[in-house]
């Protein structure tokens, strides 16, 4: 079931001070990592040809990035990808620093380039149904508008050497976008209807999140870290129930205002 988590007592301050939103990294699924922080998720995967970073977050957080991959074993110079969901400060800001320390290619969907240039130059357009592969992983790029033009999300196999699990993520949830005033392109609201229904079609077995109150990333990884017990695998009713929730939000959001 999914659940909207209750945003961590500490939001207020931790968006006004990006680095008290410090979490302690750790493997979610197999070669699978958390190494962001509580208001801005940052994924890694080990592909055995060296790592893949799904956003990076703020800049004033890129060295809590680089301190959770080393205190993972691994070297943030063994980046070779960083791909962004979306071109949002949250989630670009700090890919700069990060591939200008390890000589990393990025990568970000077509439609967010010329956006993103706010924050950097990317090196890689992805477009809908396109790939990449490093070592023994390969992602599945989806353009999924709507919270901005260019959002994707990406979907791959992950193994622990016994269970291979589908691994997937929305590239953007948010409805900030999604009001009058606001909207990223003409005809964001149906894009994002449109998004939604496509990425319900999609079985995942291990929901990884665009920010931590998406899928309670905190608190199931509190719980992995101080127990052992899993609960990021085999997430398919929550991946459904979190697009059904955001869906119902922006349909809240037209009827209010039709009111």
């Amino acid at each position: 079931m999914f659940t909207q988590a209750p945003l961590h007592k500490m939001l207020k301050e931790i968006k006004a001070a990006h680095w008290l939103g410090k979490m302690t990294p750790f493997r979610i699924f197999g070669n699978t990592y958390y190494v962001g922080t509580y208001q801005s998720c940052c994924h890694m995967i080990d592909t055995g040809n060296g790592l893949i970073l799904i956003d990076t977050g703020y800049a004033e957080t890129a060295y809590l990035i680089v301190d959770s991959i080393y205190q993972l074993g691994f070297s943030p110079y063994d980046i070779k990808y960083i791909i962004s969901t979306h071109w949002h400060g949250d989630h670009t800001a700090a890919t700069a620093a990060l591939a200008g320390l390890s000589g990393a290619k990025t990568v970000i969907g077509r439609d967010d380039f010329e956006k993103a240039k706010k924050y950097l130059t990317h090196d890689i357009l992805v477009d809908d149904g396109d790939t990449l592969t490093l070592g023994n992983i390969t992602v599945n790029f989806m353009h999924t508008p709507g919270h901005t033009k260019g959002t994707i999300s990406m979907f791959y196999e992950d193994t622990d050497g016994v269970n291979t699990y589908r691994v997937g993520t929305f590239g953007g949830a948010g409805h900030n976008t999604l009001v009058p005033g606001k909207y990223d392109f003409e005809g964001a609201r149906e894009a994002y209807f449109e998004s939604i229904e496509r990425l319900k079609k999609e079985h995942i077995d291990v929901f990884i999140a665009n920010h931590c109150w998406n899928n309670d990333t905190y608190l199931k990884g509190k719980k992995l870290l101080e127990t052992g017990e899993n609960t990021f695998v085999n997430t398919n009713d929550v991946w459904l129930g979190f697009l059904e929730h955001y869906k119902r939000g922006l349909e809240n959001i037209i009827a209010q205002e039709n009111a």
